[in-house]
């Protein structure tokens, strides 16, 4: 998406953004105010958590309805922190790949990480197993040509996301429309996806569960993704696929992208996406759990510009008494966007909520806690562009023990923050205040 590019790109960008705010078309969200009213209240889910209480139970099947999709059993979850975890762990896949690697990623950069990773994709392509790759327009627009002809030559299929250049999608130009997931797919065996793009931001750690918040050095972002193995992996790849076939490119070689999945672990997912003109599935399900949610709603997101329905969520959830906490960024790639989530915190401060801003590194983790067992980790941001304008993916868990894990991962993120009070909050300056009902009114399009 526009709004997460480095730091170093927002003037080059300029002139793509006011494109796109002529381009798109006025959609909107579908009305979810009263979605759990429309539900059963109580039923069994198709594929319902191994050991779930009743109320989990009814969770998840009121899910399967609003999504139209199936929960996975039998898969094992690994949660990846920052980029030097999340590389090692993609590395150390692509390195024991036999068949297949199938790449989709927003940006893809030719600094040292990106060639390092470009070698190896290279390096198996040329020792027999197929690669195939897609990369977004706008996310890899300053990425030379000849990087991606350099891979292209070795025998890995690219395709390049909805063109930038309309000569190149002629009649089929939609530059709005961007390719947000981050998806890597091994022998259709093991998968990856999250936040982390292949970018040096990512080449350090945020000094995520450092003791040391203020050492010297460089600071990569702070992001999570996420390593699977078992059944659910085979959604991944077909929305890999399903990608794929929207760009009109050349057929991919027949081979087999979809190998028998056994159990690999006892965690339930569902492998939810968003894409224009879709059905909303991911943003219906975020507004069932802030719906159903009774203890604790816990969201870490760096791109805060949620639409009127998503805010009415979080601020009922607080006012029947729901712990409902947010980590937001203090540090961002994009003023525009960090300008139009703040004007939103005079509301959400209002109704009891906490708002807390991730100190020192940049945040790019799109993460969500809520009740301690509905877990969801992706590419989408808490705003309207990802719900409505983006192609998505997220994986959502349900199970207490990976819950566990998150919340002590939110705990530890909130140890990095400083929490933002009303009365703080009031006595900022009235230039903040322009700039944020500025950016609020771009909403839309950010």
């Amino acid at each position: 998406m526009l709004n997460d590019l480095p730091l170093l790109r927002p003037f080059r960008f300029f002139a793509i953004a006011l494109l796109c705010l002529l381009a798109a078309a006025c959609s909107t969200l579908p009305d979810v105010s009263q979605l759990s009213a429309t539900l059963p209240p109580a039923a069994t889910p198709t594929s319902g958590p191994a050991n779930a209480s009743s109320r989990l139970n009814a969770l998840a099947a009121m899910e399967e309805a609003v999504t139209g999709s199936p929960l996975i059993k039998g898969n094992k979850v690994s949660l990846l922190f920052d980029g030097p975890q999340t590389m090692t762990a993609m590395i150390e896949a692509i390195g024991q790949a036999r068949s297949t690697i199938n790449f989709e990623t927003y940006i893809f950069d030719q600094d040292q990480l990106g060639q390092r990773f470009a070698d190896l994709l290279i390096e198996k392509q040329r020792a027999g197993v197929q690669v195939n790759i897609i990369y977004d327009s706008v996310g890899s627009i300053g990425t030379p040509t000849e990087f991606f002809e350099r891979m292209r030559a070795s025998g890995i299929r690219l395709v390049e996301f909805n063109p930038v250049n309309p000569l190149k999608r002629f009649g089929r130009w939609q530059l709005n429309h961007r390719d947000h997931r981050k998806i890597l797919v091994v022998d259709g065996k093991v998968a990856f996806t999250g936040g982390v793009n292949i970018s040096a931001a990512y080449a350090n750690s945020s000094l995520f569960r450092s003791r040391r918040r203020s050492e010297a050095g460089p600071v990569g972002w702070r992001d999570t993704h996420v390593r699977i193995e078992g059944p659910a992996v085979a959604s991944l790849q077909l929305l890999f696929l399903q990608t794929w076939s929207t760009q009109h490119a050349e057929d991919l070689p027949d081979l087999d992208y979809f190998p028998k999945l056994e159990a690999a672990g006892d965690k339930t997912v569902h492998v939810l996406s968003s894409q224009p003109d879709g059905d909303y599935s991911l943003y219906k399900a975020y507004i069932l759990a802030i719906q159903q949610a009774r203890k604790s709603i816990h969201i870490t997101t760096p791109y805060f510009t949620p639409d009127r329905q998503l805010v009415e969520a979080l601020i009922a959830a607080a006012k029947r008494g729901v712990d409902v906490s947010l980590i937001l960024p203090s540090v961002i790639d994009s003023g525009l966007v960090f300008h139009a989530g703040q004007s939103f915190y005079t509301q959400l401060l209002s109704a009891g909520i906490r708002i807390y801003q991730l100190q020192i590194s940049v945040l790019h983790a799109k993460t969500a806690v809520i009740d301690g067992s509905w877990s969801t980790v992706g590419s989408a941001n808490m705003d309207i562009r990802s719900f409505l304008h983006n192609y998505e993916a997220n994986v959502i868990v349900i199970d207490d023990q990976f819950g566990r894990e998150m919340e002590r991962a939110f705990r530890e993120d909130v140890r990095g923050s400083l929490q933002i009070t009303l009365e703080q909050w009031q006595q900022r300056p009235l230039s903040d205040r322009i700039k944020e009902w500025a950016a609020r009114s771009l909403g839309y399009w950010l």
